[in-house]
């Protein structure tokens, strides 16, 4: 079953897989580089269904990262440049469109950086204003100029991102959400500014694109949304037109390892980071606002199994997939599409060899070199770095022992 067709929406797989919409930490100037194409192309040659290019801010504002993408015209011809390839090598070709709200600092973002409310954002540090009412409008109208970007770019889907505590999942959570106006207080105005977003999205993509929405399963702590709120969520990304759901989890800003699970060694997020104070900041207080969750394999399908009661629209688990017997348990529990990114950024011809049945486990042993290394350089596997220095070495063997 895995290696057979699978359509979401118009358009149609060659297998069951997805590169999950990981953030590459790729595109200096916020705009694709050659790294960047030379990854997806390998991910796609590799046997991919589809592969997804991560985390393109549809507004200057909305950057997270200094190279992160940014949906403008500008970049159109260098993103149709890797569509082509992808599509030249058998798969298809996603990107996901987002807003990082308060996760961004004015170095990076050029202003004070914005979200559902004000307040102050530990994960930056920093200030952190609420949208006014007409500025939440144009963020909303940016997300469907940024499809009509990314058709005119060549992709055939987008993947838009409501969850993990950015700018839509920061008005949907109760956490990030303190507003008194019609954006604020029942789930029912949480939701009203995805479903704006959503509106423009859908026109945008019309009959020939499609549409996959990131959402969370859980928050992942105390005080954001829990389940049933999002099967909720979920029922209402499926009424407004969404092809298929990516169910997740986690809030990068209050429980990011709920996202990835395991532990982040901040040995290595230390030695590539470049900002001085930060780099103390978490060298002192990073064990307490980055705590472990341990990692298992499949790690959300229990909660993807609620959802895939009550949804009909197709759904891409992610989570905790590294074998060929974790594949074979989601696509039983009726699941369209399964979805990975750590295992294809240590070997990106992954779903090749599971294929040919030359290896049944990536080998991925989860020490998260590849996410802490992400916040300062490309994103690589600890395996993939010449000359790795003894120390973080040291931190990735004592980790992958966990």
């Amino acid at each position: 079953m895995l290696f057979t067709p699978v359509k979401i929406g118009p358009v149609e797989l060659r297998n069951r897989t997805i590169r999950a919409a990981a953030f590459e930490s790729m595109c200096s100037g916020n705009a694709p580089t050659k790294l960047l194409a030379d990854y997806h192309i390998s991910v796609a040659q590799g046997g991919i269904g589809m592969t997804t290019i991560a985390y393109a801010s549809v507004t200057r504002n909305g950057l997270s990262f200094e190279s992160q993408l940014w949906m403008r015209p500008e970049i159109v011809d260098d993103l149709r440049k890797i569509t082509d390839q992808i599509h030249a090598a058998g798969a298809k070709a996603s990107i996901q469109l987002g807003h990082c709200g308060n996760m961004s600092h004015k170095h990076i973002c050029g202003e004070t950086p914005v979200g559902a409310s004000s307040g102050f954002n530990l994960y930056s540090p920093t200030f952190v204003r609420g949208l006014k009412v007409n500025e939440i409008e144009e963020i909303a109208v940016a997300f469907g100029e940024a499809v009509n970007l990314a058709r005119k770019a060549g992709f055939d889907a987008v993947e838009i991102h409501a969850g993990h505590g950015y700018l839509i999942s920061q008005f949907l959570s109760p956490y990030t959400n303190k507003r008194k106006d019609k954006f604020g207080g029942s789930l029912e105005n949480r939701m009203r500014f995805m479903q704006m977003c959503m509106d423009e999205v859908m026109k945008a993509a019309g009959d020939d694109m499609a549409v996959l929405v990131k959402t969370n399963t859980r928050d992942g702590f105390k005080g954001g949304i829990e389940i049933d709120e999002a099967i909720l969520i979920a029922q209402e990304l499926e009424r407004l037109g969404a092809h298929a759901l990516v169910l997740s989890g986690g809030f990068v800003s209050k429980a990011p390892m709920y996202v990835m699970r395991g532990s982040m060694p901040l040995k290595t997020m230390t030695h590539y980071m470049k900002i001085w104070w930060l780099r103390w900041g978490v060298k002192l207080g990073g064990r307490f606002v980055i705590p472990s969750i341990p990692f298992k394999e499949n790690y959300f399908l229990d909660d993807a199994k609620r959802f895939r009661e009550v949804i009909k629209i197709p759904l891409v688990y992610v989570g905790g997939v590294v074998r060929r017997e974790n594949f074979d348990e989601v696509l039983e529990a009726g699941f369209e599409c399964v979805a990975l990114a750590r295992a294809l950024v240590r070997m990106p011809d992954f779903i090749n060899r599971l294929k040919s049945e030359e290896l049944t486990y990536s080998g991925c042993k989860h020490s998260n070199y590849c996410i802490a290394r992400m916040y300062s350089e490309d994103m690589r596997c600890h395996e993939c770095v010449e000359n790795l220095p003894k120390k973080l070495q040291r931190e990735v063997d004592r980790l992958e022992l966990k």
